[in-house]
């Protein structure tokens, strides 16, 4: 390990999800480790926080944004949690139920560093831009770029979300101790492996010039030159976040995920590219994420997941 003081932060939140199970990934990972005799959870201390799953026996009132007051909830309490350990001398590594909650993730980290420019790579087979305007689903982890970067796109909304959706939604964008909004701006973020997304996502990528990788452009490109390149793009940064969705590797490998697409990163190309950015100086905090046990085969997903990180640590 490097000179680094890691803390595993486990959240298992899955209230953003449309399929239930990803509130198990934090645990399924530990349990594993545990299993093959206990690799990284003796070395590095970690903590579990409190979810609000339980909201999910109950229909929720906003259609374009299902759960979202609990989800602003959950997220305010892992931005703080986040901004402690930060503040602490901690390098978390973030085990997420569903993706939604790089929305607290994110707004933990520039709470911490209000002057500095964050950098985000999102590596994921989705670009997580949508807002309740945009959403065919009304899914909040379809969403955590969209409350990062903005309040809404509502010049290509195709939905007219309720006044109390939209207040909910406006402090979203606005968690964290300082209320900072936007969190993220277009020219700090790079999306790589993005091959699933809808019209809405597309315009918005090119509107705003969001620099991407879809598979056809990594093709021919090792996983060096694909990390060199987002590090030398993201340079004018002064913190780098890693959102590493487990979806955005191929299904042959993400089998324990609720939005696996096909054409996605083989595990070795997954390390390879984490490993280099994982080392680079500048960053900050590394989130894992969607990692669902109940859709998976003898927890292959867990494995994978901690193959990676013997590989990076």
């Amino acid at each position: 390990m490097s000179g680094r003081k890691y803390k595993f932060i486990e959240n298992p939140s899955e209230l953003g999800a449309g399929v239930r199970g990803a509130s198990l990934g934090p645990i399924s990972v530990r349990l594993e480790d545990n299993r093959r005799g206990t690799r990284w959870y003796n070395k590095i201390p970690f903590e579990s926080i409190g979810s609000m799953n339980q909201v999910l026996s109950a229909e929720t009132p906003f259609k374009h944004a299902r759960y979202i007051d609990s989800i602003f909830e959950q997220n305010d309490i892992l931005a703080s949690k986040i901004e402690r350990e930060l503040n602490s001398g901690y390098f978390p590594i973030v085990l997420s139920g569903d993706h939604s909650n790089a929305i607290g993730s994110i707004a933990g980290l520039k709470n911490t560093f209000p002057e500095g420019k964050l950098g985000v790579i999102w590596i994921d087979a989705h670009a997580d831009l949508h807002t309740p305007y945009t959403t065919p689903s009304g899914n909040v982890h379809g969403m955590p770029l969209g409350a990062s970067l903005g309040e809404g796109y509502q010049s290509d909304a195709i939905n007219t979300p309720h006044p109390e959706t939209v207040r909910w939604w406006t402090r979203l964008t606005h968690l964290g101790s300082k209320g900072i909004h936007p969190k993220v701006h277009p020219g700090d973020l790079v999306l790589i492996d993005i091959r699933d997304l809808e019209e809405q996502e597309w315009r918005d990528i090119e509107d705003n010039n969001i620099r991407n990788y879809v598979p056809a452009r990594i093709l021919n490109m090792t996983m060096t030159e694909l990390a060199e390149a987002t590090l030398k793009y993201l340079d004018h940064c002064d913190h780098l976040y890693i959102s590493f969705d487990v979806d955005s590797m191929d299904p042959s490998v993400s089998k324990g995920t609720g939005t696996s697409v096909e054409n996605g990163l083989e595990l070795d190309e997954a390390k390879e590219l984490l490993k280099i950015l994982f080392a680079h100086p500048k960053l900050r905090l590394l989130e894992i994420t969607e990692i669902n046990p109940l859709i998976d085969e003898q927890n292959s997903m867990a494995r994978a997941v901690l193959s990676i990180l013997d590989h990076i640590l």
